[in-house]
C-alpha cells in the first residue's frame, strides 16, 4: 500500500463543521492541542512505500481510537456515534459534516494489528505531552511516581474441565464438517448431555457422579481426536489445518485440576493465565497482568497514568520493577527520582534501590517522603477507572498484542478523559473571571443609548 494521505476538502454545497459546532467545547479544544503531525509521523512509518489503495488519514484513526476508549465505546458503537456527533468528526478532522462513515468497521481492527504496542504508545506520550504544555501536569509530577500491577481480564467464559471438553468436541467436529473429513460418531447429543450432568451433579455436590460424567466426556474427546489423526494421516494440508486444535483439545484432554505448569483456559484465547489477587470475592481472575505509574503528587489536572505495560507470564511484582521504570523513563524522557509501590515490590530487581520505597518501610523516610507514602493509594482509584471506564476490566481484542495494545489504549483514553475535564475546568474558571470583572465595573447606560458595545469598550471597563 501507498502512504496515508488526507485529501479532505471543503464542500461548496455543505456548510463547515467550524461554522456548526461550538468551538468553545473541551473536545475542540483538545483536538487544538494535540500534535497530530506526531501521531502521523509515528503512524505513517507502519505503511510501505508501494501501489494499492492508500490507507485511512492517520488523524482519523488516532482520533478513533482516542475516542473509543475515552468514552468506552466498542468499534459498532463508535461507529455509530461517530456519524450522529459532528464533535467527534471534527476530532478526526472532518471538514464538512458527513452523514455515512468513510470507512469500515474492520479497518480500526487491521490499523491496532499493524500499528502494535510500540507505535500505538505514541497516543499515551501525546497525552502527557498535552498535560504538561497546558500546566496539567509539572516535569517534577514526573519525578515522582507510584507503581502498582493488576488484573486485565480476558472475555471468555469462567473455565471448567467439562466446559472446556464439550466446547473441544464442538470445535473439532465443526473443522471436521468443513473440511470434509467424515468422522466415525459426532458424540455432540451425548457430550451436551454429559456437560449438563456435570454442573447438575456438583450443585447437588454428588462428585462421584459428576466425576463419571466428566469422565464420559474425555473418553470421547479421545475418540474425536484419534479418529481426526487416522483420518488425516498422510494429508499435509490437513495436518497443518487441525494441527493447533489437536494440540489443545490434547492438553484440555490430558490436564489435571491441580496440576503444575501452564494449563488451558480457553480454546479461542489459550494465551490466558489464571492468577491468584487474594480478593475474597474473586480468589482468581483469568487474563494478564498490567503494570500501572501515576505520579505520587497531586498534578492540577488529575492523576495521570504515566505507563501501563501487559505483563504476560504471571510475573512476581518486584521482578517487572527494572524493565518498567526504564521503559517509563524512555517514554516521558524524565529520569525518576522517587519509585513507591506496595509489599509485592519486596525484592525488587531496581538497580538502585535507595530510590525505592515499600509501603510500610521505616527506615530512610523523611517528613516529605512520608508524605508521598500516604499517597501511594492513590493509584487504587485510578486502577478502578481504567477497569470501569477506559476497557480495561475486560478485554476484547486477540491474542497477546491484543492484551498489550488494549493496557496501552486504555491508559491513553483516561488520560484524554482527564483533559478534557482539565479544559473545562479552565474554560469555568475563564468565565467566571470575566463575568465578575464585568460585574465589578460601573456600566454607564448613556454611553451605549445609540451604539452597541464593542470589544475595546468592554476592554477599558475590565481594565478600569
Amino acid at each position: 500500500m501507498s502512504q496515508p494521505r488526507d485529501d479532505r476538502q471543503d464542500d461548496l454545497f455543505h456548510p463547515l463543521l467550524e461554522e456548526i459546532i461550538n468551538l468553545r467545547h473541551p473536545l475542540v479544544r483538545l483536538a487544538g492541542e494535540i500534535d497530530w503531525d506526531f501521531l502521523a509521523g509515528r503512524f505513517s512509518s507502519v505503511c510501505r512505500v508501494g501501489g494499492g489503495q492508500p490507507p485511512l488519514p492517520t488523524r482519523l484513526v488516532a482520533g478513533l481510537l482516542i475516542l473509543k476508549h475515552m468514552h468506552n465505546l466498542s468499534d459498532e458503537a463508535l461507529c455509530d456515534r461517530w456519524v450522529e456527533n459532528p464533535y467527534f468528526q471534527y476530532f478526526c478532522g472532518e471538514v464538512v459534516f458527513q452523514h455515512e462513515l468513510p470507512f469500515d468497521r474492520s479497518s480500526l481492527t487491521r490499523w491496532r494489528q499493524r500499528l502494535g504496542e510500540e507505535h500505538i504508545a505514541a497516543l499515551l506520550q501525546e497525552s502527557l505531552s498535552v498535560a504538561h504544555r497546558t500546566g496539567a501536569i509539572d516535569t517534577k509530577d514526573l519525578e515522582r511516581v507510584a507503581i502498582d500491577t493488576t488484573v486485565q481480564e480476558k472475555a471468555i467464559a469462567h473455565p471448567t474441565d467439562a466446559r472446556l471438553t464439550h466446547r473441544a468436541i464442538e470445535k473439532l467436529v465443526e473443522l471436521a464438517k468443513r473440511e470434509g473429513v467424515k468422522l466415525r460418531q459426532s458424540y455432540l447429543r451425548l457430550a451436551k448431555r454429559a456437560a449438563i450432568m456435570v454442573g447438575r451433579y456438583t450443585h447437588a455436590h454428588q462428585f462421584k457422579r459428576a466425576r463419571r460424567e466428566l469422565k464420559f466426556l474425555r473418553t470421547r474427546l479421545g475418540r474425536i481426536i484419534r479418529d481426526i489423526r487416522r483420518k488425516i494421516e498422510g494429508n499435509t494440508a490437513l495436518e497443518v489445518r487441525f494441527g493447533p486444535l489437536l494440540d489443545l483439545a490434547l492438553r484440555v484432554r490430558h490436564q489435571e485440576q491441580r496440576q503444575r505448569g501452564p494449563k488451558v483456559y480457553s480454546l479461542h484465547a489459550p494465551e490466558v493465565e489464571c492468577i491468584g489477587r487474594g480478593k475474597a470475592r474473586a480468589p482468581y481472575e483469568f487474563g494478564c497482568k498490567v503494570s500501572i505509574a501515576t505520579p505520587v503528587t497531586a498534578p492540577k489536572g488529575g492523576q495521570f497514568v504515566l505507563h501501563a505495560k501487559a505483563l504476560h507470564g504471571n510475573p512476581y511484582d518486584g521482578h517487572t520493577l527494572g524493565p518498567v521504570i526504564a521503559d517509563l523513563e524512555k517514554l516521558t524522557g524524565v529520569t525518576v527520582r522517587r519509585i513507591h509501590g506496595d509489599k509485592g515490590y519486596r525484592g525488587h530487581n531496581y538497580p538502585n534501590r535507595f530510590k525505592v520505597w515499600i509501603s510500610g518501610q521505616v527506615r530512610r523516610v523523611t517528613k516529605a517522603i512520608r508524605r508521598e507514602m500516604r499517597r501511594r493509594a492513590a493509584i487504587e482509584p485510578v486502577i478502578g477507572h481504567l477497569k470501569e471506564d477506559h476497557r480495561m476490566g475486560r478485554n476484547y481484542l486477540t491474542g497477546r498484542d491484543g492484551d498489550r495494545i488494549n493496557a496501552v489504549l486504555a491508559a491513553a483514553g483516561y488520560n484524554f478523559s482527564l483533559l478534557l475535564r482539565w479544559f473545562e475546568e479552565l474554560l469555568r474558571v475563564l468565565s467566571l473571571i470575566l463575568w465578575h470583572a464585568l460585574l465589578a465595573a460601573p456600566l454607564h447606560l448613556t454611553q451605549c443609548r445609540k451604539t452597541f458595545f464593542t470589544a475595546d469598550k468592554l476592554r477599558s471597563w475590565t481594565i478600569r
